[in-house]
């Protein structure tokens, strides 16, 4: 077992699982988390789950998530289960970039959030979600992912989310609610056991100067108001989580969806911003390609005390990574950053939604696998 790798959280469906997803995503006569409505689902899930959670074990993973298989989507379920909100197909999905960037790639559009009364976040799913993975793994170290609140506020209000629902010309009033749907959710989270939870904080890269795709026009490009917006909402919510006692972690990358990425975006652009400025107590970084610029993004963090866990390795594809590439930027970080704070990971997931990357499970398997070689020979642990 390396200390030093880390997964991000989702792990493959397998069969038994995806014959249920599959029926998920063509209906919105269903209310999430779906038990009700498909005969057999929770039986599945609940399987399923026992399945992955051993898988992890017997790979000597030193932290352990549920896989997310109790998601369709990797942010949505979560808002779905807040008190006040209806899920329904949409006209359109998200637009990813296809393969090798060219072209426009279309997801599922089961993806519909509707706000139809005042939020909270109290009973919901996913504490239930996390107290069956807590007596799965033992005495094993366990993390729930949910997405950041500045997420879910960026989506709703900047792309129309609240147009025609109950916080229609009242932005500030949905800000203030999700707020506290987050703070009645940690407060439960913490009570059921949980001491970690990871918030997936994906809409940096709009803010990005060199991002060329953001899918925003240039028209209403975020101003630097609007990213500190962003910043004290999330501050907000992991100060209280770290007054209950909880470890905030943080997930940032610019989209991954059947192996397809949506954004462009440097650390370099945002970095005094989304890295210097939150008071996570650990990033999970995606640093697999080119599109992430320089790892010197990393200085505006050497003085702080957050750990940083690089995502050097590639959830999106098929083969074995480079390692040599990877072994120099874990040195090149390493002069950067405190060799102990630091980690390694694959960028994302490997099924941030259902449908999952395009590999195999062994191939997955394979992948995680090589993170532990690799981080063992860096650290020597």
């Amino acid at each position: 077992m390396s200390k030093r790798f880390l997964t991000v959280g989702s792990l493959l469906r397998d069969e038994e699982l995806l014959k249920y997803k599959e029926e998920i995503k063509k209906r919105d006569d269903i209310t999430y988390p779906f038990y009700d409505d498909l005969e057999g689902y929770k039986e599945a899930e609940d399987a399923a789950v026992a399945r992955v959670v051993k898988s992890q074990k017997d790979h000597d993973l030193c932290q352990i998530t549920d896989g997310e298989y109790s998601k369709s989507l990797w942010h949505l379920d979560f808002v779905w289960g807040l008190h006040g909100v209806e899920r329904y197909i949409a006209d359109a999905g998200y637009y990813f970039r296809d393969k090798g960037n060219e072209g426009v790639y279309e997801t599922r559009k089961d993806i519909g959030i509707r706000i139809v009364d005042k939020l909270n976040g109290k009973n919901h799913p996913f504490i239930d979600h996390f107290k069956r993975l807590k007596e799965l793994a033992g005495e094993s170290e366990i993390k729930q992912c949910i997405p950041s609140p500045s997420h879910v506020y960026g989506e709703q209000a900047l792309f129309g989310g609240l147009s025609g629902g109950y916080y229609d010309g009242k932005v500030y009033e949905f800000e203030k609610d999700l707020k506290a749907s987050y703070k009645d959710f940690i407060k439960e989270y913490k009570e059921a056991g949980g001491e970690i939870i990871q918030f997936d904080d994906c809409l940096w890269e709009i803010f990005s100067e060199d991002n060329k795709n953001a899918p925003i026009s240039e028209k209403t490009r975020p101003t630097e108001e609007l990213a500190e917006k962003f910043i004290a909402i999330n501050n907000e919510v992991i100060a209280y989580a770290h007054d209950l006692g909880l470890k905030v972690y943080a997930h940032n990358c610019r989209g991954n969806y059947e192996s397809r990425s949506a954004s462009d975006g440097t650390y370099e652009s945002i970095a005094h911003l989304f890295l210097e400025k939150q008071n996570y107590d650990r990033f999970y970084l995606e640093w697999d390609d080119d599109r992430a610029g320089s790892i010197e993004a990393l200085k505006v963090l050497k003085d702080k005390d957050n750990e940083i866990v690089l995502g050097l390795l590639s959830s999106k594809t098929n083969t074995l990574d480079e390692e040599k590439r990877t072994l120099d930027l874990l040195e090149k970080a390493s002069k950067i950053i405190d060799k102990d704070r630091l980690y390694l990971s694959h960028q994302c997931g490997f099924a941030s939604c259902d449908e999952g990357n395009e590999l195999s499970i062994d191939e997955q398997w394979a992948k995680i696998d090589q993170g532990q070689r690799i981080a063992e020979e860096f650290w020597g642990e």
